[in-house]
């Protein structure tokens, strides 16, 4: 069954050369699984013959994937890495990729990357041929715009503090959540990170627990440096992040260790109940 929820924009397309064939996606290309069909054309659009090296080049975007820097991050890139297998080659619409490109650049900059020559937009076809399209402008009014996190400074980790201070930082802030992080030992050179959240309070109204959870999974998913930092070694490590958000963006203005032994973390979580702010 194929389905890629109204992004298909009908004109005429790019005819495949007998050259092509249908191939299933392999289970290594996370990234392209759930995304409305299950076969892809081999050769790809980005010129890969071979399906150890489309695993190869995809799974390096598949990070990228999962900081969730633009809704149609995952269709943009899968139609070129494992595009559908109908009778022509359906390209993204060179907006899809102005939009994609504007959102995820600036966290692939966080990374230390540009954005790539071969995914340069202007490569891609306007949106009056046979493309992939972006939704409707009315898209995001129809879903609740959430705050963002963005690429910033990583804050030091405080390891000595008193329940007071924590509370006074608390009285400036919108959030707090406990985050347990951990590395996970991969096969390949690629460092990779299990994250847990759990809320322990929020002062903005308009946020609910697990969306606040996801948002702090996204800002150490882009902020990966500070990831490194807070996990030296594999065994696992808990923090207290807590933050602001501020115009649309959520920013974490301080790094907390919890240690078992500290109890002065725990004692401030269940002062916040009653505590009045000043």
């Amino acid at each position: 069954v194929f389905a890629v929820n109204g992004f298909l924009r009908v004109a005429t397309g790019l005819d495949i050369g007998l050259s092509t064939k249908c191939v299933v996606i392999p289970k290594e290309m996370g990234m392209c699984h759930k995304i409305g069909y299950s076969e892809m054309r081999l050769p790809n659009l980005m010129g890969h013959t071979s399906m150890a090296e489309v695993i190869q080049k995809s799974t390096t975007w598949q990070h990228l994937v999962h900081t969730d820097c633009h809704p149609h991050v995952r269709t943009f890139l899968c139609s070129l890495f494992a595009p559908v297998c109908l009778d022509t080659f359906i390209h993204p619409c060179r907006s899809m990729c102005v939009a994609v490109r504007d959102s995820c650049a600036p966290v692939l900059l966080c990374h230390g990357h540009p954005w790539p020559a071969s995914l340069d937009c202007d490569r891609f076809p306007g949106d009056e041929d046979m493309c992939l399209a972006p939704l409707a402008k009315d898209y995001k009014y129809l879903h609740k715009v959430l705050p963002k996190p963005t690429c910033q400074t990583c804050p030091a980790v405080e390891e000595f503090f008193t329940h007071k201070r924590v509370l006074e930082v608390f009285c400036d802030s919108n959030f707090a959540v406990k985050v347990k992080l951990s590395k996970k030992r991969t096969a390949s050179e690629d460092q990779e990170y299990n994250i847990e959240c759990q809320v322990e309070f929020i002062s903005q109204g308009s946020l609910l627990p697990y969306e606040t959870q996801s948002m702090i999974q996204q800002w150490l998913l882009i902020n990966e440096k500070c990831i490194e930092r807070m996990t030296p070694t594999h065994r696992p490590m808990v923090y207290l992040l807590v933050g602001n958000i501020e115009e649309g963006t959520i920013v974490v203005n301080q790094v907390y260790r919890w240690q078992r032994k500290d109890s002065q973390l725990t004692l401030a979580t269940q002062k916040w109940r009653y505590h009045k702010c000043l």
